[in-house]
């Protein structure tokens, strides 16, 4: 398993903590229904790339964003899926965040409009991954890098997961890479660090965690391998890159993932940053880490799709 922490560096420490002094006068971001305007408004506050272009879509059954760069490799797509712990978040809202690894990796992304708990519950939003998937491939796109943060980040692991046991039987395109941002894979909560960061994460709390897990599964086992990628057959699985924040709760839901995606024989790359809070990346007007973080996940998804 590969491991990297990477220290906080003066600048990112000020912010931080400025971040952290104004989100101590805020109520707890709710992972309900009526939070959906605050959070697309807070996500659509990441600057959008020079030279990226913004296209509403259909793919497969799902409508979304296209994000496309000036120029890219033909037959080669991302396919991204945003946070919001399945209950909240937009393609529309997040595309200023995913212009920029697609301003970087010179590739276009594809985001869905998966459908929402608690109006849609599991397993709509892995029938809607797979389901853009196989629109992909049916429109020629066959050298496919998936990715996601948070809930998005677990949604494109169990889809990996799922497409990888299906060509590796011969049954579909197998995807180059995964690039994932603070995922969320295990909706048991049952990783220490709900317990070790509780103090340390001001974003987000087990309990609206708790929450939003029983609206998305609504009775159903939080431990179903299809809901929680931690438990699925991780063997396998093509070049997979995860960064998370040292100081949030799902620091553990990251390190127990690419441990076990490591043991089952896979290439798995961890990165942890001193000081950073859930999804860090998307707040790269203020972080430094935040673009490294995006420079290295562009890197990543050019280097596994051959992209010059």
């Amino acid at each position: 398993m590969s491991v990297e922490t990477h220290p906080e560096s003066p600048g990112d420490h000020a912010a931080m903590q400025a971040m952290r002094e104004m989100l101590a006068g805020l109520p707890t971001l709710e992972f309900a229904p009526q939070s959906r305007q605050a959070f697309n408004e807070l996500m659509e506050q990441t600057p959008a790339a020079d030279g990226v272009s913004f296209e509403a879509a259909t793919v497969g059954t799902v409508a979304g964003w296209w994000c496309r760069p000036a120029a890219s490799e033909k037959g080669a797509a991302i396919l991204y899926f945003h946070g919001g712990a399945y209950v909240l978040g937009s393609a529309i809202a997040h595309r200023h965040f995913v212009s920029q690894i697609v301003k970087r990796a010179s590739v276009p992304a594809f985001l869905p409009d998966y459908r929402l708990a608690p109006e849609h519950v599991f397993p709509a939003a892995v029938e809607d991954a797979q389901s853009a998937f196989a629109g992909l491939v049916e429109t020629g796109y066959e050298t496919i890098a998936l990715a996601g943060d948070s809930a998005g980040g677990g949604l494109a692991l169990s889809l990996l997961a799922l497409v990888t046991a299906k060509a590796t039987q011969g049954k579909g395109v197998m995807p180059r890479c995964a690039a994932l941002m603070s995922p969320w894979t295990d909706l048991a909560l049952t990783g220490g660090s709900m317990v070790t960061r509780a103090d340390a994460d001001p974003l987000v709390k087990r309990a609206e965690l708790r929450k939003a897990a029983d609206l998305y599964l609504k009775g159903g086992e939080p431990t179903d391998a299809c809901a929680s990628p931690l438990y699925q057959n991780l063997g396998g699985l093509p070049p997979l890159l995860v960064h998370v924040g040292e100081d949030e709760i799902l620091l553990d839901d990251s390190r127990r993932v690419v441990e076990a995606a490591t043991n089952a024989g896979g290439k798995a790359a961890l990165h942890i940053w001193v000081g950073m809070t859930h999804v860090f990346p998307s707040n790269l007007s203020q972080l430094q880490a935040a673009n490294e973080a995006l420079d290295m996940v562009g890197a990543f998804i050019r280097r596994n799709l051959q992209v010059e």
